[in-house]
């Protein structure tokens, strides 16, 4: 396959789960797929919450394309591929730098990561189903560069 091809397929998948995550954070975890997500709007009593089920499904998803697109040759793999980038940076950034999973990620003097960290601080200031704000993780309002 033509790397310009194979590196816009990877561009469109990695920027496609920005946004197909924003839609499904707003419109099923925080609807009705809430009894779920609640436990990520809690205190966490351990290393995992059952909110994770759905980075497990996302990595089923990315996994059954990189084996099938390996397997057969097929262009899904790059669809894998920027799944794969995708969930690593979201693993990395929300899991190990704003929920402080990982004690090796304390501190940062990027206003980015920091305009991401308060966006996602205002999402989580809402304990309940309704009235949330900030949904997406790298797409984020300039009001949170402020």
């Amino acid at each position: 396959m033509n790397f310009l091809i194979a590196f816009t397929l990877v561009l469109l998948a990695f920027l496609g789960m920005e946004i197909f995550s924003w839609a499904l954070h707003k419109y099923l975890m925080h609807g009705i797929l809430w009894h779920i997500h609640e436990s990520h709007h809690q205190p966490r009593k351990g290393f995992l919450e059952i909110n994770d089920i759905f980075s497990l499904l996302f990595g089923f998803v990315c996994m059954s394309c990189l084996i099938y697109g390996l397997k057969n040759t097929h262009w899904i793999l790059y669809i894998g591929i920027g799944i794969l980038l995708y969930g690593t940076l979201y693993f990395l950034l929300h899991d190990g730098f704003i929920h402080q999973r990982f004690p090796f990620f304390r501190h940062t003097a990027n206003k980015y990561i920091k305009a991401v960290q308060k966006a996602h601080y205002a999402h989580h200031k809402h304990h309940q189903k309704d009235g949330g704000e900030s949904f997406g993780l790298l797409w984020i309002a300039k009001k949170y560069f402020e």
